[in-house]
């Protein structure tokens, strides 16, 4: 019987193993396979790349040879900054009122904000595209902030609540016995104990709004374009290799702003969490 157990428990092992190691190649081959595209010395994308050079992050780089691309960076930049801040207001509010909640009415809330991860991106563009445009607003950077703020501000409420849970409410209790007053206790307790939870969700939702394309697609126009919708007409139009090498600086900055928000919140536990 222990020996069927063993080869139960060690084929368990093996298969999952297996899956993990699939999944994991999955998610990391088109990464090598763009990085080392972005160093080509060809003119289109072709894999495997001929030669070294690093031209095409000096062409990016280039004020005026990459203008269009430099502009669609920035307004990725300035919307996502936007929205990651209002969805820190908003969603630090939401939690702070929803945490301590039990009630039906608290949970339906939780699950109405929450309801912007389940919901396809395709259709809730379309669907703000068509409500905008009967409030009478026309496609600008304000509205795709708004279109944004909406599918990213559950991250942040996310991992707010996970903080604001592992929060011991005696901590609190102490602080009204001792006559401090609900804004003074939220200013000097509250915040700073969540403040990991609230930053680990602003990193995800500044990620997400970077990387957001079917938002973005219904939202914007030829002057508010954003670097997702510039890439991918550069992909359809001359396969421009200045693509790989946009893709080879996110990856670089998504990596080294993980590893910051790993040392500084432990991200993976507030996610876990």
């Amino acid at each position: 019987m222990a020996r069927r157990r063993s080869f139960a428990d060690l084929s368990y092992a093996l298969v999952i193993g297996a899956i993990a190691l699939v999944a994991v190649l999955i998610i990391v081959t088109p990464v090598i396979v763009v990085l080392m595209t972005s160093f080509t010395e060809n003119r289109t994308l072709k894999f495997p790349p001929t030669g070294f050079s690093l031209q095409w992050y000096a062409q990016l780089f280039d004020p005026v040879a990459s203008r269009p691309i430099q502009r669609a960076a920035s307004n990725s930049v300035e919307i996502a900054c936007f929205s990651t801040l209002l969805g820190v207001v908003l969603a630090t509010g939401a939690s702070l009122g929803l945490s301590r909640s039990r009630s039906r009415l608290a949970r339906a809330a939780d699950s109405f904000f929450m309801s912007p991860l389940v919901l396809p991106g395709i259709t809730y563009g379309l669907a703000a595209l068509v409500y905008f445009s009967l409030l009478g607003f026309s496609p600008s950077l304000n509205l795709i902030v708004a279109g944004h703020l909406i599918v990213t501000m559950p991250f942040i409420l996310r991992t707010t609540t996970a903080s604001l849970t592992q929060l011991d409410p005696a901590l609190l209790d102490s602080s009204a016995s001792l006559g401090a007053s609900w804004p003074y206790t939220l200013r000097r307790v509250t915040l700073p104990l969540i403040a990991p939870g609230i930053a680990a969700g602003a990193f995800l939702a500044f990620m997400a709004s970077i990387d957001n394309v079917p938002v973005s697609l219904f939202l914007s126009n030829a002057r508010t374009e954003v670097l997702p919708m510039r890439m991918w007409g550069m992909m359809e139009s001359t396969l421009d290799v200045r693509v790989a090498a946009v893709s080879g600086v996110l990856i670089a900055a998504a990596f080294l702003l993980m590893l910051v928000m790993e040392w500084t919140v432990g991200l993976t536990r507030r996610m876990r969490d």
